[in-house]
């Protein structure tokens, strides 16, 4: 059973157990507000596991966005998790990781811990593109076709280039089959 109990010093209320708010319209369902004029942080959602034998690989939050699919069957479409890598003080280590439903399963979308950043760790055909200010596909990646284009999104080789480029450096091509073509 829960226990809700009002104080008149900080915090000012506490509630120990499970806790569920339910409202039947699209208002917010929980707003966090600060009035503090300061240039600090505020207001501040602190998850926090307060765990008596911290681990590696110990999860310490979630956050799931959930809804219905058309069966009426509940559905984590994305979701936010964190998790120790090593608890050891003053080495401590996490990963974060963004998952989003594809095709009827929840999928690595976005995964950042102690050695990378990874985007698409599980390698499915999802295209990644980064934007400029006047360019939509600055930077494009074809999943499927497993090619990078540099200002086009329908890169023809590997590597695809859509404007002139400067080299600070050497060009090297290191191939048995093809070469190094320059053209007008």
């Amino acid at each position: 059973t829960a226990v809700f109990t009002v104080n008149t010093s900080s915090p000012a209320f506490t509630l120990t157990g499970n806790g569920t708010i339910t409202t039947a319209d699209n208002l917010d369902t929980l707003s966090l507000v600060s009035t503090d004029a300061d240039a600090n942080s505020g207001p501040n959602l602190r998850l926090y596991r307060n765990s008596g034998s911290p681990a590696a690989s110990d999860a310490i939050g979630f956050i799931q966005l959930e809804g219905r699919n058309d069966n009426s069957q509940d559905v984590v479409y994305n979701s936010i998790e964190s998790y120790i890598i090593d608890a050891s003080d003053g080495t401590e280590d996490t990963e974060f990781v963004i998952r989003s439903m594809r095709a009827g399963t929840l999928v690595n979308s976005l995964q950042m811990n102690n050695t990378e950043t990874n985007i698409n760790q599980e390698g499915i055909d999802v295209d990644f593109r980064v934007e400029s200010s006047g360019n939509a596909n600055m930077l494009f990646v074809d999943a499927g076709n497993n090619k990078v284009g540099i200002g086009r999104n329908d890169p023809a080789e590997m590597l695809h280039v859509a404007s002139d480029s400067i080299f600070d450096g050497h060009i090297k091509v290191d191939s048995d089959t093809k070469g190094l073509v320059l053209g007008d």
